[in-house]
Order: structure tokens, then C-alpha cells, then sequence
């Protein structure tokens, strides 16, 4: 029974956070918030610590691609892969 109310918290949490946040900041994070949620989940069942480094990690990675994007397209290069 504790687990179903730990996950409906987090549950709620991560759609508030969803709903509150503006699109442009949540991009890597949920993406990086499931494979972290999991992988804290199996290390632990530290799934709501890993979800929150995921998330920072993921937009990390997002706003360094765009940059390198954006650097990219204004000196008229392709990005590399």
C-alpha cells in the first residue's frame, strides 16, 4: 500500500510539474526524468531522486545541442552526429 501512495505523490508532482512548467525548459527533461526514474527505481528504489537527476541532466544535454545547433547554423556547417 505504501508504494501505490508513494507513486501516486509522485505521480502528482510530476504533473504539476509538467503543467507549470513552460515548454521550452522541459525539453530533455522528461525524457531524461523516465530513464532516470527507472534506472533509480532498479538501484534502489530511489526512483523519485533519479527521475529529478534525470530531468537536470536531460535539459542539460538539450540546451547543449541546441547550442551547438544554433553555432552550427550560423557559421553554415552541418552539425555533426
Amino acid at each position: 500500500m505504501k508504494q501505490i501512495t508513494m507513486l501516486a505523490i509522485a505521480a502528482a508532482a510530476m504533473g504539476a510539474l509538467i503543467a507549470c512548467g513552460p515548454a521550452a525548459q522541459a525539453k530533455g527533461c522528461i525524457k531524461g526524468a523516465i530513464v532516470g526514474g527507472v534506472a533509480g527505481h532498479y538501484a534502489g528504489h530511489h526512483g523519485v531522486l533519479g527521475a529529478a537527476a534525470g530531468c537536470v541532466i536531460g535539459r542539460h544535454e538539450a540546451k547543449k545541442h541546441a547550442r551547438e545547433k544554433a553555432q552550427h547554423q550560423n557559421t553554415g556547417q552541418a552539425p555533426s552526429k
